[in-house]
């Protein structure tokens, strides 16, 4: 007999975890598996590897709502946010609920059986399984775990050297005295290249075109204060607070006011600078600010390393690889003894799961998202995406005190299944409303975001506080029945 339970979570990294915790404590009458492709938990936080890998979040946002970040480091390291999860995993009892090297490669909506037919590969064996459940929660996120993009750089086979993309990181790797060149702008090269310095011989940032980059110190004097001197509900309160009023207030800045911030986003980085390195090259924009995410540099530790001359930026468009560096459209060649392609990342919906219902398989660019978390014509099925502007578990643990909240509901009114309607006169509009190359190359491969609400995605925290936390359960959209007969 096929095992069944309550609920499937696909996924052991921070949403996954986060969702077996709000399962486990405030629906402890109901069972949960959590289902993991992986040998461990952490998902991005244990894939990622190379030196120096770190939040672009500050940690009393990235953190969890059920268990405040007390760690001195508002920047933390990759090490220290797993730590965390499997802490906060441990402390709730979510450990015996896990189920490592199962990965999900389909999922099927039975109508007439009310409930979930999830097929499974055991990546460790090769050997394939199945699980029943009455509802499914897809919080694997959109990076694709197996391979990270790298352009068609001409010549590449002809470099002598070693070629290392950040996700897949040796950790033998030894950069000690050599020339390294990192390709890319964004938040893997500044958060490598400070890092690579130490010990490396010089390091080049080869980029294309700029990025917005933004210090923050890596602690926070006054969240420190406020966590020694208040208890801890209230200083839990007061730092999460401030963090999500300086973020949120300064993203809302940002977009209404973009030549305000571009001169503000100048003055700050400007001073950072040593004088040989000039700004309007190398750091100023074609576009607006937060039309991409801005990159994060904890202390300033990318400026130093350009003032004590250990890295060099230069901006330009790669011609060639050569047997010995890079060959620049300008004419000027860089030589390397290693090359890192922080060329970005391969998004997969939902984990690259085939969803199906009644035995038709889901095109997800046909679906469009009801309150960023759930599907239009998919029943009892709730996923987990987070903010491209703020912590990602902000929106996470929102999804999860929702989907609680909806289940209660569904009980306390004998429903078992629930579906969100499409309104056919709803305008269709990109999930994702985001300028980044990574999101653009994959965009249409994702389910749509309405016109209007609730199938438009808020990016406010604030707002989507007040709708998922508080707001009604009943609206036209979402469709209760059931049991069957």
């Amino acid at each position: 007999m096929t095992e069944h339970f309550d609920h499937i979570i696909v996924g052991a990294g921070l949403s996954g975890i986060g969702a077996a915790v709000h399962l486990g404590r405030r629906l402890p009458e109901r069972s949960y598996v959590v289902l993991e492709s992986r040998h461990t938990l952490g998902g991005t936080w244990d894939l990622f590897r190379y030196p120096g890998v770190r939040s672009d979040s500050d940690m009393y946002t990235l953190g969890y709502r059920f268990k405040p970040w007390t760690g001195r480091k508002a920047i933390a390291d990759g090490a220290d946010i797993r730590a965390y999860i499997e802490e906060a995993a441990t402390e709730n009892g979510v450990l015996d609920h896990i189920r490592y090297n199962s990965k999900v490669v389909r999922a099927e909506w039975s109508s007439a059986d009310e409930r979930w037919t999830v097929s499974i590969e055991h990546t460790d064996t090769g050997e394939t399984s199945q699980l029943t459940c009455d509802f499914l929660m897809s919080t694997s996120g959109y990076y694709r775990y197996d391979e990270g993009f790298t352009p068609d750089f001409a010549g590449l086979s002809d470099f002598e050297g070693q070629i290392v993309h950040p996700q897949h990181w040796p950790q033998d790797l030894d950069f000690a005295g050599k020339r390294v060149v990192v390709i890319g702008s964004g938040a893997t090269a500044v958060t490598l290249i400070p890092n690579l310095a130490k010990v490396a011989a010089h390091v080049t940032m080869l980029q294309r075109s700029p990025t917005y980059i933004i210090s923050q110190p890596t602690t926070d004097p006054i969240a420190e204060q406020l966590i020694k001197r208040l208890p801890s509900r209230y200083a839990s309160k007061a730092v999460r607070g401030r963090y999500l009023a300086i973020s949120i207030g300064f993203y809302e800045f940002c977009r209404r006011r973009p030549n305000e911030a571009r001169l503000l986003l100048r003055k700050l980085l400007e001073r950072q600078l040593p004088d040989d390195v000039d700004f309007d090259t190398h750091f100023k924009p074609k576009y607006d600010p937060w039309d991409q995410r801005l990159c994060l540099v904890p202390s300033g530790d990318l400026f130093k390393a350009l003032r004590k001359h250990t890295v060099d930026i230069v901006t330009d468009h790669i011609d060639t690889f050569t047997e010995t560096g890079i060959r620049l459209q300008s004419g000027k060649e860089i030589d390397a003894d290693i090359v890192v392609t922080a060329t970005g990342l391969n998004l997969h919906v939902f984990g690259g799961v085939q969803l199906a219902v009644d035995g038709e398989d889901v095109d997800l660019p046909s679906t469009m998202a009801y309150k960023g978390m759930m599907l239009s014509g998919i029943p009892n099925f709730v996923f987990v995406i987070g903010y491209t502007n703020a912590s990602w578990t902000l929106k996470a643990d929102l999804v999860c005190e929702y989907t609680v909240r909806l289940l209660k509901h569904m009980k306390k009114s004998g429903k078992t299944v629930m579906v969100p309607r499409r309104n056919p006169d709803v305008g269709e509009e990109p999930f994702l409303d985001f300028a980044a190359n990574y999101v653009l190359r994959t965009v249409d491969k994702f389910p749509k975001q309405g016109s209007e609400a609730p199938w438009k995605l808020k990016m406010n925290f604030f707002v989507d506080r007040v709708n998922l936390r508080s707001g009604s359960i009943h609206d036209d959209v979402l469709e209760f029945s059931g049991p069957v007969s």
